[in-house]
């Protein structure tokens, strides 16, 4: 997809970090613009700033279908189409450090239902609209490098972006077995300076913890440091964008992570039993993005 001027993108998770970067970017190469966030307040901030570029600006709870479809209604009734689907809306769950059998069931099903099942009802109530109307268009995942590396830390966020990966790959291959012109990206940042390990201040109620998760004391310790460092949303965004321009699937912010996913690789090949490296030892090394994202 190289033609943006005049056409429109939805965004979820448009209200912070990278969903507002991708924002501007569409804004400006002249899309017109559907917003959504489960923090109706954030959204709308994001929109103000955007110069008038035309925007139907949303609350919506991506992991329930009902709402994706009436986002999808009301973007088709307001535009007559959608030529860029941005899947971006993730949370991270907050609390100590814990194994992967100390997780309380309430983290499993929120971090699923926005990671895993917000991606699934995008494509479900957007792809086959945009399949029927013939037109080029494309489908921006938000994933993590998360989902490519393993280990005992972050469980339950891994493995949903594992799970979301797999999605993206079957839409990936699906639409080329029927010759759609939709492209799709898979975008897989590092550590980004974003607000997602805030992300409990969006936590329904109905699936929060007692009493209310606190991250570790060792990434509270260093995480000014850490996030400091790392890439910007904006030039996160723009790597997403020349990732949908060029048709490319994988678009890593950086290259920090690529012995970790090649050692896993070859110990699934060699059938040999794996050996992780800390994800929070990676994240602190993850501090400049790769020279290009585009190959």
């Amino acid at each position: 997809m190289r033609a943006f001027e005049g056409r429109t993108a939805v965004i979820t998770g448009a209200g912070s970090g990278i969903g507002a970067a991708l924002a501007r970017c569409a804004a400006a190469r002249g899309m017109s613009l559907v917003l959504a966030d489960i923090n109706l307040p954030d959204v709308q901030a994001v929109a103000a700033e955007l110069g008038g570029r035309e925007a139907l600006v949303l609350r919506v709870d991506v992991a329930d279908p009902d709402a994706v479809q009436a986002m999808a209604d009301q973007a088709w009734d307001r535009f007559g189409s959608v030529d860029l689907l941005c899947n971006n809306a993730g949370v991270v769950p907050g609390g100590r450090h814990r194994n992967v059998w100390e997780y309380p069931i309430e983290d499993w099903r929120w971090a699923f239902g926005v990671n895993l099942d917000g991606v699934v009802n995008g494509i479900r109530s957007f792809v086959p609209r945009m399949i029927a109307a013939g037109t080029a268009g494309h489908v921006l995942n938000t994933a993590s490098v998360a989902g490519f590396v393993s280990g005992a830390g972050s469980a339950v966020y891994g493995a949903s972006k594992h799970a979301m990966v797999r999605v993206s790959e079957a839409l990936y291959a699906g639409l080329a077995d029927i010759g759609a012109p939709i492209g799709v990206t898979l975008l897989c940042p590092g550590l980004v300076a974003t607000r997602i390990y805030d992300a409990e201040r969006a936590r329904p109620d109905h699936l929060r913890t007692q009493p209310r998760a606190e991250e570790a004391a060792e990434l509270k310790a260093i995480s000014d440091n850490l996030y400091g460092a790392a890439p910007s949303p904006d030039l996160v965004a723009e790597m997403a964008f020349a990732g949908v321009e060029a048709d490319q699937f994988y678009v890593f912010t950086t290259d920090r992570f690529d012995d970790p996913i090649r050692a896993r690789l070859e110990a699934v090949l060699a059938r040999r039993n794996p050996s992780f490296e800390s994800l929070l030892s990676l994240s602190k090394s993850d501090v400049a993005p790769q020279g290009s994202p585009v190959t």
